[in-house]
């Protein structure tokens, strides 16, 4: 998928690039899938603002997405490739034979007629999901389960992809997108392929509009704020900031905030970089 540059004839314009969008087949979502959102803004169920800079944004519906792949040897053809406004990735409209529609996560390459299966001995092409018991070693996947049957919860993002890298017993070794090299059980699936618009990091927004079009308020730097407001407001003139940390007072850039008796330690082998 190429970036476009954009002509400037409007001071947003220079230096805004879009996605040109040419993996995408239709504009019209399928009706039987979609479920209806409703915006927070940032509030909890009292009202009270508990994230920040968040609010407004284009009305949109969510797309109901089969993370599961949980209908085993039964294969579905694609018939279009669409725009997701809840997620980076491009999804896949896919049919079975006995006429059931389902979204999935799109696969860099997958096309409209392909025709794609999940299952323990399914051929290990680009759209197939598959556990991790069964995939070649050193095999590109993506959109993998950290619990068997729970359904995809890593690499699902625009362009992300691990690497089946061993085997041992009931742990497969996935080279994660983030570096890090931890243990997952055999028995959990995982789609072929890497996951579609990888230009997706390549656009730049261009105008600050663009960003609230996505439901996010301007942010305010924390140096300019009161002391009441954050740990690293105050101060006379530029004199002021400290250490960098939260609005809670946790230290940022660099220090560990992972807990140290998280069940998934022993999971991982060597930590991201």
């Amino acid at each position: 998928m190429p970036i476009k540059s954009l002509k400037p004839i409007t001071p947003g314009q220079r230096g805004r690039t879009v996605n040109g969008f040419d993996a995408i087949t239709t504009d019209k979502p399928e009706k039987s899938l979609l479920f209806p959102l409703k915006k927070s803004g940032g509030r909890n169920s009292q009202g009270k603002m508990t994230m920040k800079f968040r609010g407004g944004g284009h009305k949109k519906k969510y797309r109901i997405i089969d993370f599961k792949r949980d209908r085993h040897d039964e294969p579905a053809e694609v018939i279009s490739i669409e725009y997701d406004p809840n997620r980076s990735a491009f999804i896949a409209l896919t049919k079975f034979n006995d006429g059931e529609k389902r979204y999935i996560i799109a696969q860099k390459g997958l096309k409209v007629g392909k025709s794609v299966v999940s299952g323990q001995k399914v051929d290990p092409s680009v759209g197939n999901a598959m556990p991790l018991s069964t995939i070649p070693l050193g095999t590109t996947i993506s959109c993998i389960e950290m619990t068997p049957g729970k359904g995809a919860a890593l690499a699902r993002s625009a362009g992300s992809f691990a690497q089946l890298m061993a085997r041992d017993g009931k742990f497969a070794t996935i080279k994660m997108p983030s570096g890090e090299t931890r243990m997952i059980l055999v028995g959990c699936f995982a789609s072929i392929g890497s996951v579609s618009n990888s230009d997706h990091q390549l656009v730049v927004s261009g105008k600050a509009g663009r960003t609230r079009w996505l439901g996010r308020r301007p942010r305010t730097r924390a140096v300019v704020m009161n002391p009441v407001d954050h740990p690293m407001g105050g101060g006379e003139g530029r004199a002021s900031g400290g250490h960098p940390r939260s609005k809670n007072g946790i230290p940022a850039k660099g220090f560990r905030t992972r807990n140290k008796k998280k069940f998934s330690n022993k999971f991982i082998i060597e930590r991201r970089k």
